[in-house]
């Protein structure tokens, strides 16, 4: 079902405040607004709310931009700022008042509050009860800007995901669009750069199902054509309660920084609350070819941290080797490895793709290749550096010394050599080097090991495992 619009041109957005992080909730609704429009050859516009001056910072606009261009979310439009949009909400708030639709309110918030409790002490709803409704009252530097709300009847909100909400217009009080200091509420703000900006489909969560009617009426009083709207499940924990950091991080700079791939949050983040069919793995543009709204679900959409780990290992295994060089080199770096050498790194990487979860996972494993001088783990050492094996090292440290290529070929070559004069079998050989040349028990295959970290490296490790063992009390 794709949404049919005025000019045949989807246009929507993305307007995140700027008082913290990228909560992955909000990616979310970034990710699906920004694939809808791709799908649909639209314009997707990028807009900061940045109206709550108090809590707004140039930290968390930064922080916004930057994991949003992480995850590969492009804009066409915008940055806008609400804070350098002021004039424009000016000349709408005059065009209300002087329609009649909106007027000035002087009353004080000690009589707002006694209204609410009498509404309440008679079984109504609590609200302002339209005092200065028909004064006609002057602009004052006290007053606010109230918009007439119709006293009966309903509102609405014709919702592409949720179906039709019905809101009663009594229980609708004549809202504040405009503060005594000058600054627009939320609910009219929204709706002036939507209107002026031709968003004509809203998809955000559906905590703003209850700000929806109020928009409507803003809209209708402008006389101006509805958008399209979406609202879309919230995003939970596994005890499904709202997502929240005891869950995991919320952040989306986090993974970012733990070593998940972009794609793979992208991918992750769309399946949790849309559908095709059973498919759970998407490249970025097979997600820009098949998304659309009526797949998205009704229910809330449950954040598993173990799915999204298994995917990001799905997404690692399914990329080239060589687009994961520039990806993996900051967490090699954080680990104390600076590689420079690009085609060495395509071939460690390629030891290390089926094995790694994450990016910093991968690092940390690639570290031996790099390393001046190894570790070893204690119990893996005192299990395979045995003077049982150092004739077999021995062996090979000679037949290595002697070889003029260090190839995977020759390598095995030189592996079967000494099997034969030693009568042992392979992992009886192979395991004492690996631990030799990696510290550990557990690696990529001791051949292709052995050809990356080369021949100088190699002679290097298995002297020192020889005089390891040799210096082991008999």
């Amino acid at each position: 079902m794709q949404m049919e619009t005025k000019n045949n041109l989807v246009v929507t957005r993305f307007p995140p405040s700027p008082t913290g992080f990228l909560h992955v909730g909000n990616a979310r609704t970034a990710i699906f607004n920004w694939l809808y429009a791709r799908r649909m050859k639209g314009r997707f516009i990028l807009r900061i709310e940045d109206t709550d001056t108090q809590r707004s910072t140039q930290q968390a606009i930064d922080a916004i931009f930057e994991a949003l261009e992480w995850l590969g979310i492009d804009w066409d439009e915008g940055p806008y700022y609400q804070t350098k949009r002021l004039d424009m909400y000016h000349q709408y708030l005059e065009r209300l008042i002087d329609s009649g639709h909106a007027y000035y309110c002087t009353c004080s918030p000690d009589e707002i509050e006694t209204m609410r409790q009498k509404a309440m002490a008679s079984g109504g709803k609590p609200k302002y009860d339209g005092t200065c409704r028909n004064k006609g009252l002057p602009k004052t530097p006290q007053a606010v800007i109230r918009l007439k709300a119709p006293p009966s009847g309903t509102t609405v909100v014709e919702d592409v995901i949720k179906g039709n909400i019905v809101f009663q217009n009594d229980e609708l009080d004549d809202f504040i669009v405009c503060r005594s200091d000058g600054i627009p509420t939320y609910n009219f703000a929204v709706v002036i750069d939507d209107m002026t900006m031709q968003v004509n489909t809203v998809i955000r969560g559906d905590d703003h199902v209850m700000n929806t009617p109020k928009q409507i009426l803003v809209y209708r009083a402008l006389d101006c054509s509805l958008p399209v709207y979406g609202h879309v499940p919230m995003v939970l924990g596994t005890d499904k309660s709202r997502f929240s950091k005891r869950h995991g991080a919320v952040s989306v700079s986090a993974y970012r920084d733990t070593g998940y791939l972009p794609d793979a949050m992208l991918n992750y983040l769309v399946r949790l609350g849309w559908s095709h069919g059973d498919q759970e793995f998407f490249t970025r543009q097979e997600l820009i070819d098949v998304f659309d709204l009526e797949h998205i679900g009704r229910s809330a959409g449950v954040f598993d941290s173990e799915k999204l780990l298994a995917l990001n290992a799905d997404h690692i295994r399914a990329t080239p080797a060589k687009a994961l060089v520039a990806l993996l080199k900051p967490f090699l770096k954080r680990h104390g490895a600076a590689v420079e050498d690009n085609e060495l790194l395509v071939k460690v990487i390629e030891t290390l793709h089926a094995r790694s979860k994450t990016l910093d996972e991968m690092a940390q494993s690639a570290l031996f290749y790099f390393a001046e001088d190894i570790d070893y783990e204690e119990k893996a050492a005192r299990k395979f550096l045995k003077p049982a094996v150092l004739e077999a090292l021995q062996l090979l440290l000679a037949q290595f010394e002697s070889l003029d290529t260090f190839s995977e070929e020759n390598l095995e070559t030189v592996f079967k050599t000494v099997m034969d004069q030693t009568g042992l079998k392979l992992g009886k050989i192979a395991q004492p080097v690996r631990v030799a040349l990696t510290g550990r028990t557990a690696s990529p295959g001791i051949f292709e090991v052995a050809a990356i970290i080369g021949k100088g490296k190699v002679i290097s490790r298995l002297n020192k495992a020889i005089q390891f063992i040799e210096a082991k009390p008999q």
